[in-house]
């Protein structure tokens, strides 16, 4: 079975080895048909440390690292990030 790759936003790095990742999803709702989004908190592990507040991140599943993680951090979106900065 192939492991889903999210992407989203760090939202904290307070912990150690553990950033936790915003993930936004948008989707139509089926009786309003109108575009509705929703987000959800994933803890990925981050060994090296490197990602911060702020950062467009890709995370991939993986087998359980603690009580709460079962993601890991692949690495930094540079194209979402530079788009991210032409439009501010």
């Amino acid at each position: 079975m192939p492991k889903r790759i999210l992407q989203g936003v760090v939202v904290s790095d307070k912990q150690e080895k553990t950033v936790v990742v915003k993930v936004e999803r948008r989707f139509t709702h089926p009786l309003l048909k109108k575009t509705v989004r929703r987000s959800k908190n994933y803890h990925a592990h981050d060994e090296a440390r490197t990602f911060k507040v702020g950062d467009i991140v890709s995370i991939e599943e993986t087998r359980p690292i603690s009580k709460l993680k079962r993601w890991i951090v692949l690495g930094a979106d540079a194209a979402a990030k530079t788009g991210a900065e032409a439009s501010a």
